[in-house]
């Protein structure tokens, strides 16, 4: 039987999940804390970047990345609005074994990178009010207790704690771009490349543009991910169909949210007003290449609270910092809704501990999966979180390029009527907007860095292994219909999974096989140097020539499993039509 059958979405009201009646502008809301909540994080992009190139990259990668995510978001949210959202798209898609490494990759990298909004509070804080150890992690377990209760109360109050601290926040930006644009004193497009060049043409190797891209992409489609991240609460939504629409609407507003600041910023700090602010010479600021190469988030740079101090006055600059810190708690306390239901969603497939099912009577709420989040969040927001975090991007790719492939797989298999939002343009326009991310997801896994390199390869491996604990342990989708998802009697798992899981590692080997040479080539020159000084990584993080050596053992590890299980599928799954095997 075909794990790819058209099927009703499964009820998930049994556990006690409630739904709300909540409105398209909450949404819109809740969709841009999950995929922005300001331009924070933009700062780090000019330095490496350059100016220009950060700006033209912030309106380049809505076409080639946020966009289309957007648009295929819509269109499969307004077919299959179910509670799990893009876990269950893939799983329709490609089968159980591949949904299930969709949802674990992209849910547990918002475990993990959840902490990180706790930690860029409590700093934020920390930093403008001089506080200590002490009272920067009182903050930060006070701000997880806070949101994961939010939480616990549903939805909706997730919904109106997301407006309130939207609105703040697009109010903040709005007025950073409108003091820019009023003060406005250079070309914010200059120079083009970090290295200083005006027009970014003359004196830079190929090398170097790779890097000054791949820098800003890495970091630009960070800031451009999150539009599928509000699917996965569409069963706790009366009308799922609002998705869809404030999909379409959060768009273009978190496009103005990250470009008018930044071209208002980078047009009125000039060297002289940097000087100013740093206490330093305007000698200094030149010597860097200018005010643009110190903008960041550490101490001693300056950022979009900056354009309003130079201008307006300081008390400007501390209503930003206090938007700054709320900014990041929108943020933690949307996502804690959005990773705790792919567990749900996981769990009620029996692919994970069934007690992450358990619902609040009163509030309808998964609470054993929200507090799994608060959990996890309690134990790393103390932790230095560098060699935890370089999995992240990875997998939060990864899993987007399942949700493109599924695009185009399910729009040959919904019934057209049930699409109620469609991509227009045909068939053809919806694979040039799916293939076209899936090829900037291809480039960007090979020029994160050699440690995300690493820490991706381990992170994608974890989901074939978790998988194979998981399924035997809990049954699969088999425990809801053996009829049309049967168990291999030898193997406990489903029919043809060890030849997924064959191909799954033989992908990651030829990865690694491309990524040996090309890392060694492409961070060969600085790489050592770099790794050992200046990242902080700890142990074999901190010796690239060693990170080169792992990767290519790793591969060759990971080609021989893959050759192995596909060897032992041959053998002992059952002979079936090559359509059955997904």
């Amino acid at each position: 039987m075909s794990q790819q059958q058209n099927r009703a979405p499964v009820d998930v009201g049994d556990h006690g999940l409630k739904k709300h009646n909540i409105k398209v502008s909450t949404v819109v809301f809740m969709i841009f804390c999950l995929c922005a909540a300001g331009a924070y994080g933009i700062e780090e992009m000019m330095p490496e970047s350059g100016p220009g190139l950060t700006v033209i990259m912030l309106i380049i990668l809505p076409i080639v990345w946020s966009t289309p995510l957007g648009l295929v978001a819509a269109e499969l949210g307004s077919a299959r609005p179910q509670e799990g959202g893009y876990y269950k798209w893939v799983q329709e898609a490609l089968g159980e074994y591949w949904g299930f490494q969709a949802g674990w990759w992209r849910t547990i990298s918002i475990y993990i990178d959840n902490t990180l909004y706790v930690i860029l509070a409590g700093g934020y804080l920390a930093n403008a009010f001089d506080w200590g150890w002490g009272l920067e992690f009182a903050f930060k377990v006070l701000m997880i207790l806070v949101f994961t209760y939010i939480n616990i109360r549903g939805v909706k109050d997730v919904g109106i704690v997301s407006t309130i601290l939207s609105i703040l926040v697009i109010v903040a930006f709005g007025m950073v771009a409108v003091c820019g644009f009023l003060n406005w004193e250079q070309n914010p497009m200059v120079p083009i490349t970090a290295d200083g060049d005006i027009l970014g043409f003359s004196g830079i190797g190929f090398a170097d543009w790779i890097y000054y891209i791949g820098m800003g992409i890495a970091l630009g489609m960070w800031m451009y991910s999150g539009y599928e991240s509000m699917s996965t609460i569409a069963g706790e939504v009366e009308n799922p169909q609002i998705i869809p629409k404030a999909t379409l609407i959060t768009v273009p507003l978190i496009m103005a949210v990250y470009i008018f600041p930044t071209i208002g910023g980078l047009a009125t700090l000039t060297d002289e007003k940097v000087a100013n602010l740093l206490g330093i010479s305007v000698a200094e600021v030149e010597a860097e290449g200018g005010a643009w190469a110190f903008w960041g988030t550490e101490p001693g740079t300056v950022g979009y609270a900056d354009v309003v101090t130079a201008n307006w006055g300081a008390a400007f600059g501390v209503f930003f910092v206090i938007v700054a810190v709320l900014a990041q708690c929108s943020i933690y306390n949307t996502y804690i809704a959005s990773g705790s239901r792919g567990f749900f969603a996981l769990a009620d497939d029996h692919l994970a501990p069934p007690i992450l099912v358990k619902c609040d009577k009163k509030h309808g709420v998964p609470y054993v999966s929200v507090l799994t989040v608060g959990i996890v969040n309690l134990i790393l927001c103390n932790f230095a979180f560098t060699a935890v975090v370089v999995v992240d991007v990875f997998l939060l790719v990864s899993a987007y390029v399942m949700i493109f492939i599924s695009a185009m797989i399910l729009r040959k298999k919904i019934p057209q009527e049930q699409l109620k939002f469609k991509i227009p343009g045909g068939y053809g326009l919806l694979c040039l907007i799916c293939i076209v991310p899936c090829i900037v997801a291809f480039i960007a896994f090979f020029i994160n860095g050699t440690d995300y390199f690493i820490g991706g390869m381990l992170g994608i491996i974890s989901g074939p292994v978790l998988y194979y604990i998981w399924k035997r342990m809990y049954g699969g989708l088999a425990k809801k219909d053996p009829v049309a998802f049967p168990l291999n009697p030898k193997t406990k798992l489903a029919m043809g999974d060890l030849r997924r899981m064959s191909f799954n590692f033989i992908i990651i080997a030829v990865f690694g096989f491309m990524g040996y040479p090309w890392l060694g080539w492409f961070e060969g020159d600085w790489g050592p140097e770099y790794y050992a000084v200046d990242s902080g990584n700890p142990g074999f993080l901190a010796n690239f020539d060693l990170m080169l050596k792992i990767i290519l053992i790793a591969s060759i590890a990971f080609a021989v499993i893959g050759i192995v299980l596909y060897l032992v599928s041959r053998a002992i799954d059952p002979k079936q039509p090559k359509k059955e095997i997904v």
